[in-house]
């Protein structure tokens, strides 16, 4: 979503348009590291000395809510944020935890059990794989070890 798109969302969703929240906007849409609030906060305040890691998570919790962006478990590290909204999967590394999207259309096809509908209304899926990236893989090569 390139800025214009992003200033019309924000006033659909009656929420007034300040240079912070522009600020965090592009911070966090530059980004394919999936950044926490705090990574985001850090990098803000150099542009914006005065602003608080409150303003910064709660405005970035405001983007969620909207759909703007999509909150990510870190796991150990927290929530982490995605402004990829589009169908897609994660891989997370249970080292680095550095989380790396990945497509893949029978994923994006996943059907659910015949019961579950009824008990649950499901409004998106996202797979998430956990393993170690290729930085940390443990194993010499990095070649991949899965038990089939």
């Amino acid at each position: 979503m390139d800025q214009k798109q992003f200033v019309r969302k924000c006033r659909a969703n009656g929420i007034k348009v300040t240079a912070q929240r522009i600020v965090i906007y592009k911070e966090l849409s530059r980004s394919s590291a999936h950044p926490s609030a705090l990574a985001i906060f850090q990098k803000i305040r150099k542009k914006f000395p005065h602003i608080s890691f409150d303003t910064v998570n709660r405005t970035v919790l405001t983007f969620a809510d909207m759909g703007i962006i999509r909150i990510v478990d870190g796991g150990v590290g927290g929530r982490r944020f995605d402004p990829d909204t589009g169908p897609h999967h994660h891989l997370k590394c249970l080292k680095c935890h550095s989380i790396i999207d990945f497509y893949h259309k029978v994923y994006d096809e996943l059907r659910l059990p015949e019961k579950l509908p009824a008990r649950f209304r499901v409004l998106s899926k996202q797979v998430v794989l956990e393993g170690f990236c290729q930085k940390c893989n443990p194993s010499k090569g990095g070649k991949n070890h899965e038990s089939t």
